[in-house]
């Protein structure tokens, strides 16, 4: 007797049907055609089954704001400006409100897994964080969340803020962030945010080199930190669009700088796009930095979120898989190969960035997500369906089904 059984699904790209069986939270069978009893059998219907999705870099304590700011520039600026007005006046349970809202859409997305920004600062305070804390116990029935302490606008400009994400990493957050761009002294912004992941023994996550100056870069600093450290695989850098503005040599020569130092990046395709390029009437640049060419020379590379309806990205619905087909599009990739790709920057090279893959296998832990799709190709493409999914064995989500009703 098993707890679950998903029959006919597919565990790779137009497989053959298997049955999966769950029983403690655990798969504790795959096979084909199984005979056996369940509590619950579900028909997957040819569906293609797989562990979540995996956001390595979204702000849930920003999102939904746009009521309460101003975007007239849709510059990178005027996003930190506005925010910062608005959160000066966020209760923890108007973030907890507004994180529920977003961390449900991802959930029903077919999210299993992210990681949060929180911002903590003297504006911000420490309600932000609070709220987020609850939305991690409150969902972790269907998304484990890991909270990154965060100082988005410095700490060299802001002394306090580095004491605040000290009392942060010793009151349940998981990591530490910083954003070199914004602080008056990045170099040392960066020593600072490295000193709290030494003192804590945390990873680190940095936003990082948002322009279109290829030379205007804190990239070098947090290589060189990072390996002067010995903090291989403990490091994450998101954004850096201004790698869309270099050459392919250039691309090449940093990747294989990145792999050395096993620092993972996240690209963003949504805000970067829409915060880039802002100065040109014509031939307007991207401003998204080609994952696909870093992940080739051995980089962990994944695509992720970042922002939903706030002046960083005034739009979105934490769907991941909508997010891997914005890159594939951007970045103008269409062999079959490349959609694999894709689609693991949002599952396993994105699992990877966080510290661990899960996979479909007898013994793992029974969190499983079904596509209306035959394979990750067909899904980044066709921007699957999501149809269902389950934590630990236990239903967590369910879409329906889609139902076209033709004239009698």
């Amino acid at each position: 007797m098993f707890d679950l059984v998903i029959r006919n699904v597919r565990i790779e790209e137009n497989g053959l049907l298997v049955d999966i069986a769950v029983r403690d939270g655990r798969i504790a069978d795959i096979g084909f055609g199984m005979r056996c009893e369940a509590i619950e059998s579900v028909d997957g219907e040819g569906a293609f089954a797989f562990c979540g999705f995996v956001d390595t870099h979204i702000h849930l304590d920003k999102t939904c704001i746009l009521d309460r700011c101003t975007i007239c520039e849709g510059t990178l600026a005027e996003a930190v400006r506005e925010t910062a007005k608005a959160k000066a006046s966020f209760e923890e349970d108007d973030v907890y409100a507004r994180a529920a809202r977003v961390v449900e859409k991802a959930i029903s997305h077919g999210t299993t897994r992210m990681r949060a920004f929180v911002e903590i600062d003297p504006r911000a305070g420490f309600r932000s964080f609070e709220a987020i804390k609850r939305i991690r116990e409150d969902y972790a029935f269907a998304v484990d969340i890991e909270i990154c302490a965060f100082a988005q606008e410095g700490l060299t400009n802001e002394p306090e803020t580095l004491d605040m994400l000290d009392a942060a990493l010793s009151n349940g957050a998981d990591l530490v962030g910083g954003c070199p761009y914004t602080d008056p002294d990045p170099i040392r912004h960066i020593e600072m945010i490295f000193a709290l992941a030494l003192k804590h023994d945390m990873p680190v996550d940095f936003h990082l080199d948002f322009s279109l100056d290829p030379d205007r870069t804190d990239l070098p600093a947090v290589i060189d930190a990072t390996l002067r450290h010995r903090w291989r695989g403990r490091v994450a850098i998101g954004h850096v669009t201004n790698l869309s503005a270099m050459s392919q040599a250039e691309i090449v020569s940093i990747a294989d700088r990145l792999a050395e130092a096993d620092i993972a990046l996240s690209v963003l395709p949504s805000t970067d796009l829409f915060l880039n390029g802002r100065s040109h009437d014509r031939l307007v640049p991207r401003g998204v930095a080609p994952a696909h060419l870093l992940a080739g020379r051995g980089v962990v590379t994944s695509i992720a979120t970042n922002n939903v309806l706030n002046p960083f990205t005034p739009y979105g619905d934490a769907s991941l898989i909508r997010m891997a087909n914005l890159y594939a599009n951007v970045a103008q990739l269409s062999r079959d190969e490349d959609m694999a790709l894709v689609f693991s920057m949002v599952t396993d090279a994105a699992a990877r960035q966080l510290g661990s893959v899960r996979r479909l296998e007898i013994g793992a832990e029974a969190t499983i997500v079904l596509l209306d799709s035959p394979g990750p190709r067909v899904a980044v493409r066709e921007i699957a369906r999501v149809v269902t999914g389950w934590k630990n064995g236990h239903r967590s989500f369910d879409n329906g089904e889609p139902r076209i009703h033709r004239p009698k």
